[in-house]
C-alpha cells in the first residue's frame, strides 16, 4: 500500500498510474471532489492525512507551507523506517527542516521533485531527483520507478530541490529565449513551422522548441498541465536561492522578470502558460 497526498493534476494522474499498475493506494486531498475522483480510480480515500499513513508516503503539494501542514498530521501516524518522498518543489533550506522532523519521527524525508508533467506521471516516464538518505532512496526506489523512468540522487537533503530550481530556471529561459527567435524568423518572412524543423535538428534546438512549443504553443493551448502560477513561484525560489548563495542571473533573471511581469488577462490564465510572453 502507497500514500499519496495530493490528488491535482500530477497527484491524479500519478494514483491512476500507481492503480494501473495493480498498486493499492491510499489517497487524501482538502477537496472533497478529488477524494471521489481517487476513490472512483480504485484507491482508498482518506478523511485526513493521518489515513494514509504506509511504508511511502507519497507528496504531490503546491508549496512547502502544504507540506508542512501535512507533515504536522502525518509523521505522529507513519510506521518506523517509512519514507516520505516530497515530489513537491520547495525551497532547499525547507526540505532540510522537513528532512530533520521526519528524522526525529523516526521516519526518513526524501526531496524528491520531478519532471514531465502529468503526461509524464500518468505514463511512468517522470524524471526525478532526489535529496537525502540513499539508503531509503534504495528502499523505495522500485516503487518508485512505476512512475520515474529516470531517479538520480543528487546529493544531501535538499539537493533534489535545488536540481529542480535549476531545471526550471531553464525551461522558463529557454520557453522565453524560443519565443523570441522564432518572432523574429517569423517577422523575417521564415513562420515557427518552417524554422522549428530546422533548429530541432541543429545546435539551437530544446525542449522548449521540441515539445512545448509544437504541443502547447503553436496548437494555441497553451496548457501542459502546469500552471503558469506555478512556473511563477518556481522562478521565485530560484531567484530567491541565487541570492542567498550570490549567484548572478542576468540571462536567466531577465526571462523570470519576463514572466513575472507577463499580463494576467483574467482568472484562466493560471491554468495556461501566459500567451502574452510568445507574442508581441
Amino acid at each position: 500500500m502507497i500514500g499519496l497526498v495530493g490528488l491535482g493534476q500530477m497527484g491524479g494522474a500519478m494514483l491512476r498510474r500507481l492503480r494501473a499498475e495493480g498498486q493499492g493506494v491510499l489517497g487524501f486531498d482538502l477537496d472533497p471532489g478529488r477524494r471521489e475522483a481517487a476513490r472512483a480510480a480504485g484507491a482508498i480515500a482518506c478523511a485526513t492525512p493521518a489515513g494514509v499513513a504506509a511504508p511511502l508516503v507519497i507528496l504531490s503539494l503546491p508549496h512547502a507551507g502544504a507540506v508542512g501542514a501535512v507533515l504536522a498530521a502525518l509523521l505522529p501516524h507513519l510506521p518506523p523506517g517509512a519514507v516520505i518522498a516530497d515530489t513537491s518543489t520547495t525551497e532547499p533550506g525547507a526540505a532540510q527542516g522537513f528532512a530533520g522532523q521526519a528524522d526525529a519521527a523516526g521516519v526518513a524525508y526524501l526531496d524528491a521533485p520531478v519532471s514531465g508533467g502529468p503526461a509524464g506521471a500518468a505514463s511512468g516516464q517522470l524524471a526525478m531527483m532526489v535529496g537525502g538518505s540513499a539508503a531509503a532512496l534504495a528502499r523505495v526506489r522500485p516503487s518508485l520507478l512505476l512512475l520515474a523512468a529516470r531517479i538520480t540522487h543528487v546529493g544531501a537533503s535538499g539537493a533534489g530541490q535545488v536540481a529542480k530550481l535549476a531545471n526550471n530556471l531553464l525551461v522558463a529561459t529557454h520557453l522565453a529565449a524560443a519565443a523570441e527567435a522564432l518572432r523574429m524568423a517569423d517577422r523575417a518572412g521564415v513562420p515557427p513551422e518552417a524554422i522549428l524543423p530546422v533548429i530541432n535538428a541543429a545546435s539551437g534546438r530544446s525542449a522548449a522548441t521540441e515539445v512545448n512549443w509544437p504541443r502547447w504553443i503553436a496548437s494555441g493551448s497553451f496548457d501542459s498541465g502546469f500552471t503558469a502560477g506555478l512556473m511563477r513561484k518556481d522562478l521565485r525560489l530560484a531567484l530567491a536561492l541565487a541570492g542567498q548563495v550570490g549567484a548572478g542571473l542576468p540571462v536567466c533573471g531577465a526571462a523570470a522578470a519576463a514572466w513575472e511581469g507577463s499580463a494576467v488577462e483574467d482568472a484562466a490564465e493560471f491554468n495556461h502558460v501566459p500567451a502574452g510572453i510568445f507574442s508581441g
